[in-house]
């Protein structure tokens, strides 16, 4: 380990001995690597924290004064004698009410002397010792910015970087006294990490182009709130959720509500609830549309099993990162709304590091010559590959073959003579447990189609989507699809997003202060055995069958093509099970609308059909024994 020497020691020394004896030189110290990454020969109890207030371009309360935003930054001491750091970000509205991570951390000033002495997560207790700063910012509008939050709002979307900007001295910020602080000891790369809605933030950022930002760490973000809030034309949120949203993340500030609700409120007039459809409202809250722009790195992570943000969001931004050939890689795993802290923590802490190393310390460890995907089709099954979805993967077409008073059947070509049809009634109160349940059952609220038992194991990788050609009685309908694994396996439980936390003692990472620990307890999964399981699911608004931009209503009784993509999966269904597709109207509790009258829908079974993303394609799912006569 390298002593560093306080400047105000070598000052003393050489006011000591000069003029008789040269100064000594004092070496500028640097990170440690061995093995490839940077190792803990900087201290935590000793690091330099310090709170400034960045100047922001917008005023989002309207008061009259441009908004400001708080960070708490922590440093080695090191930084004040030579050593550039680069610095990690987590840019999050819930320092001061929801808390970050699973046990809910919230920053704290304990002793008052308005610095930070708890912060949330081990970011800060493990990467400071190895010669990062963490930064901790305040989104504009929540704990202590100024502002109002506009859920996914330009303001919102600017907070990271502004405070990018002001490391790289492109702007200015200053301290509680008010006199200005300039930042001299930042190598000039950044990264932004964090779970949820701070995921979104990091994208956001990223999407931005900003200057400095050198990689992003999205974790469950929803990165077009559009999709968040709707299901292809279709409001799943329920009416005025951004203002509900933004009430929760200011819940500890009620004089902010009051001042904010005029922005709320307008908000809410704008959102488009009353018809579900897309609306310049969320072009601001989308960041596909601007990733021609990232120039940073991006680590995505996301839970297949996440019912809160749905995976299509991690999916459609990978293809876009392909698309413009954005250095990235991906995990992608059987749990819900979950940080991978919480799910695979030792191999997360270790890749993390080596992510930021290479990003922000310009260490070649390798990790960009390795498989971009880690995957787990499997609960406690872990894969490496070079792409998702897996090289390999087919899209097959598995149609729906209707029989006169049960369950259809699935077959790898269409049933053979005229065109049929087969109608059910939408039922907007029916649960998914009554969809799916007794397939063979008669149930005049849906329509359900089964495989024969597999011969083997038939994994998919992807996106399936359900392409109907049916019609509703009325000028409006809904279509909702059910992917199902019928047959005994075992599954991570959805309940609890897939964990729980243990007795065991606490697990650490990093080093600790007197108020502050990376220390957390350790986390399993919630292993279930069941007999059947709802794989994937999807729905559409028929009047947004064309585009969710541009509504057509329907003729009442015209058949229309209607293609509900599902939400992209990893999976494997086993040998022995049967694969099953249920078509229903309205989805209770995936949709939060529902229809005033029940139209009955009609399909046209001859030509209906699901594609899916089988691994090995149309030959893994002959040998898996689906029909093809």
């Amino acid at each position: 380990m390298r002593t560093i020497i306080p400047v105000g020691a070598v000052l003393a020394m050489l006011a000591v001995t000069a003029p008789a004896v040269a100064a000594e030189r004092v070496e500028t110290p640097t990170v440690s690597v061995a093995g490839g990454v940077t190792q803990p020969v900087f201290g935590y109890a000793d690091a330099i924290r310090e709170r400034v207030w960045v100047d922001s371009d917008f005023d989002s309360d309207r008061d009259g004064v441009k908004d400001v935003i708080r960070v708490d930054l922590i440093r080695p001491a090191a930084t004040e004698h030579g050593l550039k750091a680069p610095v990690i970000i987590d840019n999050s509205p819930y320092y001061a009410t929801l808390g970050r991570g699973n046990e809910s951390e919230l920053k704290a000033d304990v002793d008052g002397d308005g610095l930070l002495d708890r912060w949330p997560l081990f970011y800060d207790n493990y990467f400071v010792p190895r010669g990062y700063a963490v930064a901790l910012v305040d989104m504009v509008g929540t704990a202590g910015s100024t502002g109002c939050p506009t859920i996914q709002g330009a303001n919102e979307n600017s907070t990271g970087p502004a405070v990018v900007d002001w490391l790289n001295g492109r702007r200015s910020a200053h301290d509680a006294d008010g006199d200005a602080v300039v930042v001299d000891w930042h190598n000039g790369k950044s990264g932004m990490i964090g779970k949820s809605y701070d995921g979104s933030l990091a994208m956001a950022a990223a999407a931005s182009g900003v200057k400095g930002l050198s990689t992003v760490v999205p974790i469950a973000g929803p990165y077009n709130y559009y999709d968040y809030t709707r299901g292809n034309g279709i409001v799943t949120r329920g009416n005025n959720y951004l203002g509900s949203l933004a009430r929760t993340i200011t819940a500890d500030d009620p004089a902010r509500q009051s001042r904010c609700a005029p922005v709320w409120n307008e908000i809410a007039a704008a959102d488009g609830d009353e018809h579900g459809d897309y609306t310049p409202f969320w072009d601001e809250r989308n960041y596909l549309d601007d990733a021609a722009k990232i120039k940073a790195s991006v680590f995505l992570v996301h839970g297949m099993q996440d019912d809160n943000v749905r995976a299509d969001h991690f999916s459609k931004y990978w293809q876009a990162l392909k698309k413009y050939d954005v250095p990235r890689k991906l995990w992608t795993a059987r749990v819900g709304h979950i940080d991978p802290f919480e799910f695979r923590r030792e191999v997360w802490v270790d890749t993390l590091h080596r992510w930021f190393d290479y990003w922000l310390q310009g260490i070649d460890n390798g990790i960009m010559r390795e498989p971009k995907v880690d995957v787990e089709p499997s609960a406690g099954v872990w894969e490496r590959h070079a792409d998702w979805p897996i090289p390999g993967t087919g899209n097959v077409n598995i149609w729906l073959r209707p029989r006169a008073d049960s369950a259809g059947d699935l077959a790898l070509t269409p049933a053979k003579g005229a065109p049929t049809t087969r109608s059910f009634v939408d039922n907007p109160s029916q649960t998914e447990a009554t969809m799916i349940n007794s397939p063979e059952q008669p149930n005049g609220n849906r329509l359900a189609f089964l495989s024969p038992p597999l011969t083997e194991d038939l994994r998919i990788s992807g996106t399936p989507v359900v392409n109907l050609t049916a019609s509703s009685s009325l000028a409006e309908g809904y279509f909702g699809a059910v992917l199902v694994e019928y047959g005994p396996s075992t599954q991570n439980n959805r309940s609890g997003d897939g964990i729980v936390q243990t007795t065991l003692p606490e697990e650490c990472y990093g080093e600790s202060s007197p108020t502050d620990d990376g220390c957390y307890r350790p986390v399993a999964y919630r292993p279930l055995d069941v007999t059947q399981w709802r794989v994937t699911k999807g729905i559409r608004d028929g009047q947004n069958r064309d585009s969710v931009a541009a509504p057509k209503p329907m003729t009442p009784g015209k058949m229309y093509e209607i293609s509900i993509p599902l939400l992209p999966e990893e999976y494997v269904f086993s040998a022995g099970n049967r694969i099953g597709v249920i078509i229903v109207g309205s989805y209770r509790n995936y949709s939060a609308e529902t229809l005033a009258s029940r139209p009955a829908i009609t399909v046209n079974t001859k030509v209906s059909h699901l594609s899916l993303p089988v691994l090995g394609g149309q030959q893994a799912a002959r040998r898996a024994g689906i029909p093809h006569r």
